[in-house]
């Protein structure tokens, strides 16, 4: 069974995710220091990764802040999408540069399943003896 999962990145200023969709989302910025000694080797560097994060049209911060059109990570980070107008009060330091929709489940053409769908598909992707 081929295993491997093809990845179709998604530049953030041409198109955005569904409400709701859950994507691999690519993060740049620059690392910062708050040591004076800078004993932080990544202090100043740039930096691009992926985090796990879902994407939203509507966002509410703890503190009632409301963003539209953004990233949030399991921490409640909000990041939003390359290229916003620095102008814009929402704009953030770690912006999305491209995002991706998440693999599908092992074996499968879904990101989910349930009961006993789920385990005749666990069970193919991983042989009956599990």
């Amino acid at each position: 069974m081929d295993m491997r999962a093809e990845v179709e990145w998604v530049d953030s200023r041409e198109r955005l995710p569904g409400d709701g969709m859950p994507v691999a989302a690519a993060i740049t910025g620059r690392f910062v220091s708050d040591d004076a000694d800078e004993l932080d080797l990544n202090a100043g560097q740039d930096f691009w990764l992926v985090r796990p994060m879902y994407f939203t049209t509507r966002h509410f911060d703890e503190d009632g802040r409301e963003h539209h059109d953004c990233f949030v990570d399991s921490d409640g980070v909000v990041r939003l999408p390359y290229g916003r107008d620095r102008d814009d009060p929402q704009e953030c330091d770690d912006p999305i540069t491209h995002w991706a929709e998440l693999p599908t489940l092992p074996g499968t053409t879904v990101h989910y399943l349930v009961g006993e769908e789920a385990r005749t598909a666990r069970e193919n992707a991983l042989g009956k003896g599990i």
